[in-house]
């Protein structure tokens, strides 16, 4: 699954991974491959997303920059103030507000 997560002023993250988990408005939900298409509102909370093989980006708090990184298995986590989620045939899109303590 490829996911590209944005907020109204950057990119923080673009890659391969195996899940997400997010704050859904009705309680958390997570996206394995294959998911089900879905739109859905997200409430604040956290945002889990596990990396897959390859290159992926994100974005580095410290530096200010998107870093290219190449690390499968690696969670990352952050905290949102809400958003939308939307998937189709494996590609994601993750419309973000307020992203903080990326780790």
């Amino acid at each position: 699954m490829n996911i590209t997560v944005l907020t109204p002023d950057r990119e923080i993250f673009k890659g391969s991974i195996n899940s997400v988990k997010v704050p859904g408005t009705k309680g958390q939900f997570q996206v394995l491959n294959n998911h089900a298409p879905i739109v859905s509102s997200l409430d604040e909370g956290e945002v889990t997303l596990v990396t897959a093989a390859g290159n992926h980006r994100v974005f580095d708090e410290a530096s200010g920059a998107m870093q290219e990184k190449e690390e499968a298995g690696r969670k990352i986590t952050f905290q949102i103030g809400g958003g939308f989620i939307e998937v189709l045939n494996n590609e994601i899109a993750l419309l973000v507000q307020g992203v903080k303590n990326i780790k």
